[in-house]
């Protein structure tokens, strides 16, 4: 359980430290942070999603059964999150949508991939793939579509399908998951510089984005709204990872799949949760403070979800 600890979790926090270290030293300005994940968001991760989908096993990875499990749980946790924060803590519904979509958007990519490779090795990764490919546009859609209704109350249907498709299709990270669909359909060969020089980019991906992650930490500071906070922390970390649990071993998720899907519902809210809440001016504070105290806290119940897979 300790070694667990050691060997597997607190490489990937040793990074986050470092980067929230040195920026909170001053050695980083934040305009540095913003640069280096502008790189990691923007034209790393791109670049190993869009690497991992083109050679992944499409029918081996996209198993109904995981997605099912993963989004099941991440939809769940958002009606809880809206609910919550309508009925416990009178929220507006705009907030109450903004307090959902940190429940809604593990961090997939920063997190989930190293832990679990870490965890599991390299190979073992293509569950964590097949939930990421989805991850973006599945929330996003959600979230931006919830939002738009909540603020049209129903109307508008044009603008909102706009607001959907023109968040969609800016997003990097989708773009590259697309193109590595339709390099993986076709079949298309990529010629060996391309694919070594992918190869050069994508072993800088998740180091600097872990680094940087840090970098951001340290513009959240948690104050105030601290039981709205404990709520998507609590929906996050542990209700998440338990549905997915729960319904993947009815669903008789073969046992690599699971091990991600579970391992993935268990990371923090992402700092798009941060985003989201600031593109709308919405819960803010709330959004960005519970990126912070859910990723500190992540080293304790990752570590739990851990123990628990075995």
């Amino acid at each position: 359980m300790l070694q667990t600890l050691i060997d597997v979790i607190l490489p990937v926090f040793l990074v986050i430290g470092a980067g929230y270290a040195a920026t909170r030293a001053g050695y980083l300005a934040s305009g540095h942070i913003d640069g280096l994940m502008r790189f990691a968001q923007s034209f790393a991760v791109p670049c190993l999603l869009f690497a991992a989908i083109s050679h992944i096993d499409l029918r081996a990875g996209f198993d109904p059964r995981l997605l099912i499990s993963f989004y099941t749980g991440a939809l769940t946790c958002f009606g809880l999150g809206i609910l919550g924060a309508r009925v416990f803590f009178q929220r507006e519904w705009e907030d109450c949508i903004a307090i959902g979509f940190a429940c809604l958007f593990s961090n997939s990519v920063l997190m989930g991939l190293p832990i679990t490779e870490r965890a599991y090795g390299p190979d073992n990764l293509v569950g964590n793939y097949a939930i990421i490919a989805f991850h973006s546009p599945f929330c996003y859609g959600v979230g931006i579509t919830a939002m738009e209704i909540v603020r049209n109350r129903g109307n508008g249907g044009g603008r909102m399908a706009r607001a959907v498709l023109t968040a969609m299709f800016r997003n990097t990270l989708i773009l590259a998951i697309l193109l590595g669909f339709v390099v993986n359909l076709t079949g298309l060969p990529l010629p060996g510089t391309v694919e070594d020089a992918l190869a050069l980019i994508i072993r800088a991906a998740l180091p600097t984005a872990l680094f940087a992650l840090g970098g951001v930490l340290v513009q959240y500071r948690p104050e105030g709204d601290l039981r709205a906070i404990l709520m998507v922390c609590v929906l996050a970390l542990l209700v998440h990872p338990a549905i997915t649990w729960t319904l993947g071993r009815s669903l008789s998720v073969p046992p690599d799949l699971f091990r991600s899907g579970v391992l993935t519902s268990a990371m923090a809210p992402g700092v798009n949760a941060y985003i989201f809440a600031n593109i709308y001016g919405r819960a803010k504070r709330v959004a960005a403070s519970s990126v912070l105290i859910a990723t500190g806290a992540s080293l304790f119940t990752v570590w739990l979800w851990l123990y628990v897979l075995g």
